[in-house]
């Protein structure tokens, strides 16, 4: 756990980087007010940060021609009173709300508690309400969790086997069944696949991995890793908390699912002269079946990536950071240094297809490459004409991307697999972002099913002619011509 804490000062504390060609890195033109640590991209183009303080949020707002590097910052409502946690559970709801749950330490970081609080926050209000816990449910913690393609929003119990859903339309919970779960809950992280299933390698299973099948609540074996991803944890014993002792197994690093449908699994510190292990599952072709895994390259330079960020990139690159700080690249083949040099921690990707970092000195990096045309949203049917201050419909394929796009080996979930609808005025070139809502899927890789959602056009909007495109993970569909009346 002082891993954690050290990590968080480490995030928040940063310095200058050496810039690269191809790659750059750029600070932003106005630094949040009070730093910027996990942060949500909200489904109008905003991104949401916690700040300094753990209890206070601002929001980040790009300027009209759609930059987040002179964007604007400006202070959303606190959490509830009593509610200030460090390391929680969190997602983007379809609806566009953000529920967050849990958090290892309260105070900010001042107690190691576990708690069960929660909350939800409402964009078009300003609002966070106090969110329930599942009955029965002393702790919650750094617990894993995942908005499933229907909307709902499964949590970990971080000491046990349990999961519980969220209904998002009644925000009550229901404890699942977990049927055939080998390991418990803690420190694992749940990467969804493009068949509605997620999984998952052990901590202290390793070098289990499983897999959940929600139309069958139940667990099924994923085979082994074949190398061990977790760390013993350094301190051992027993770490005290309010319910009791937690004896903590380790940690892993970030999976990621790969636009070529493989999952990339990253490694803690292993033993190996401190270089952890990397693994490639490809999932089964059958709904309850094994998968294969086989070994990947181990970390460069001595590093590893236990309890860190990951995305990915439009161009298919995952972007690692390892507990050293340094930026690692992974291509599918090789696992290298990236140009950018360490101390940024890559929350997420923006719409641009640029990545937030975050802290103090917050910045926006650019990546080199770009993406693959098939990778991208295309858009089937959609309005002509929009009136400002109205919601509309837009139906394609593959409007959730391929990936949730984003992962830090348990906690602090930033996936941003859900459709932005950007519109830019033809005589003007400037950017509005109309926020999307009630979105048919929350899966990933949805391949040529038909999905869908609504846009609201907003009403500061300029008129005349313009251009939609819709935005997942960075990467635009084809634009289409509308007309704003």
């Amino acid at each position: 756990m002082t891993t954690k804490l050290t990590r968080i000062a480490f995030v928040f504390l940063l310095t200058l980087s050496t810039l690269s060609l191809g790659q750059t890195l750029q600070s932003l033109k106005h630094q949040p007010p009070d730093g910027a640590g996990i942060g949500y991209l909200l489904t109008d183009g905003t991104v949401m940060f916690q700040g300094g303080q753990c209890s206070d949020w601002w929001k980040l707002t790009p300027d009209n021609t759609g930059s987040y590097v002179n964007g604007t910052w400006s202070q959303l409502e606190s959490l509830p009173n009593g509610y200030d946690p460090l390391y929680f559970a969190g997602a983007v709801l379809a609806d566009g709300r953000v529920v967050i749950m849990g958090g290892e330490y309260s105070g900010c970081g001042q107690s190691f508690s576990l708690t069960n609080q929660g909350a939800i926050y409402n964009p078009a209000t300003n609002k966070w309400s106090t969110m329930t816990h599942p009955k029965d449910w002393g702790n919650i913690g750094d617990s894993p969790s995942v908005v499933l393609p229907d909307g709902t929003y499964m949590l970990g119990d971080k000491l046990t086997k349990e999961a519980a859903a969220l209904d998002p339309k009644t925000l009550e919970w229901t404890v699942v069944p977990t049927t055939g779960k080998r390991d418990f809950n803690a420190e694992e992280g749940w990467t969804l696949l493009p068949d509605g299933t997620f999984v998952t390698y052990d901590v202290r299973a390793a070098p289990h991995a499983e897999r959940y099948i929600p139309s069958q609540s139940e667990w099924i074996t994923a085979g082994s890793t074949i190398v061990d991803l977790h760390s013993p944890h350094p301190g051992g014993g027993c770490i005290p908390y309010p319910g009791g002792c937690y004896k903590a197994p380790g940690e892993v690093g970030p999976g990621m699912l790969l636009p070529d449908g493989k999952v990339f699994a990253t490694g803690s510190y292993t033993g190996n002269n401190g270089a952890g292990h990397t693994a490639i599952y490809t999932p089964p072709s059958t709904l309850t079946g094994e998968g294969k895994w086989v070994v990947g390259p181990d970390f460069p330079n001595s590093d590893n990536a236990g309890d860190s960020f990951a995305v990915l990139l439009p161009s298919g690159v995952e972007l690692i950071e390892a507990d050293s700080g340094t930026l690692y690249d992974w291509n599918g083949t090789t696992l290298t240094q990236d140009p950018v040099s360490g101390g940024y921690a890559p929350i997420l990707v923006l719409p641009n297809g640029q990545v937030f970092m975050s802290g103090f000195n917050a910045s926006v990096y650019t990546p080199k490459g770009t993406y693959q045309a098939s990778w991208a949203p295309k858009i089937t049917a959609h309005p002509k004409t929009v009136t400002p201050g109205s919601t509309y419909k837009i139906s394609g394929q593959q409007f959730n991307g391929l990936s949730q796009a984003a992962s830090f080996g348990d906690e602090d979930e930033t996936a941003t697999n859900y459709p932005l609808v950007r519109i830019t005025n033809t005589a003007t070139g400037h950017v509005f972002y109309a926020k999307t809502h009630d979105h048919s899927t929350m899966g990933v890789a949805t391949g040529t099913a038909t999905v869908y959602t609504y846009f609201d056009v907003p009403s500061g909007i300029e008129t005349g002619a313009s251009t939609l495109v819709v935005v997942a993970n960075g990467i635009p569909s084809k634009s289409v011509s509308i007309t704003v009346q």
